[in-house]
């Protein structure tokens, strides 16, 4: 069995798995799943992300606005990053493929928070859905950084701008995508000491899953498609990528 998953990113706290939750969760470390970074997207979430990693040694926090959510408002998330397994801000960043929150909103959101996660000393878990530009801009002002792009979806050219600032890359469940050109050209160009992998639980799930309810084992079928990609034993690839995670948010 392949062990040493770590989900750096999942929404736990999704409706999606409001039937069998704690089922799921409770099965996840006999699956060979040794962490879990669950990621809030308003306060409120946030809150109840915390609330879950307090119930599971293997699950931990972060806690921010995700842009959809930016006309929201932040107000409690300083009090919630203080929580001892709130381990990283975010989810925050960009969107501007849906622009549910106007663009002027979740640039200044997305600033405060990276202004909190840096006065609080905590990793960064950045969203960014074509917003390249704004998004690279803005994370100019704040580097050195230390923190994640999430799910990233970037050219590996986009990936060499955003590596100097300091961040890892997560990749997912697109790897595994028939269309996925730019996602496999990162995977093999990424340097593995920069490398976290994610599932976005319950989305994203990769194939021959897609389509389904995403979780945290599904890390196994993602990291056999990178080191296939990379030419390595998908075991060495789980064991550098959970290093990496462990370092990046439990150090």
């Amino acid at each position: 069995m392949i062990i040493n998953l770590f989900d750096s990113h999942a929404h736990y706290t999704s409706p999606r798995f409001d039937d069998d939750r704690a089922a799921v969760l409770a099965a996840l470390p006999q699956q060979g799943v040794v962490g879990v970074l669950c990621c809030g997207t308003d306060v409120p979430d946030s809150r109840a992300a915390i609330a879950l990693a307090e119930q599971y040694d293997y699950m931990f926090a972060a806690a921010g606005v995700h842009p959809h959510e930016a006309t929201h408002g932040m107000d409690g998330l300083c009090e919630l990053l203080q929580h001892p397994k709130c381990m990283a801000a975010g989810e925050m960043g960009l969107d501007y493929h849906y622009d549910f929150s106007p663009r002027d909103v979740q640039q200044a959101i997305f600033t405060a928070q990276l202004e909190l996660a840096h006065v609080m000393d905590k990793p960064v878990v950045i969203h960014c859905r074509d917003a390249f530009a704004d998004t690279l801009a803005i994370l100019r002002e704040f580097a050195p950084l230390r923190g994640v792009m999430h799910c990233f979806t970037g050219s590996v050219e986009f990936m060499r701008e955003i590596l100097p600032l300091g961040l890892h890359i997560g990749l997912g469940g697109a790897v595994t995508f028939n269309n996925a050109r730019k996602p496999i050209e990162v995977a093999a160009a990424v340097p593995l000491d920069r490398l976290l992998l994610e599932t976005d639980a319950p989305y994203m799930a990769p194939v021959p899953h897609r389509g389904k309810r995403c979780d945290s084992t599904h890390i196994a079928v993602i990291a056999e498609k990178i080191a296939a990609v990379r030419g390595m034993d998908a075991q060495d690839l789980l064991d550098a990528c959970a290093d990496n995670a462990h370092t990046l948010f439990l150090s």
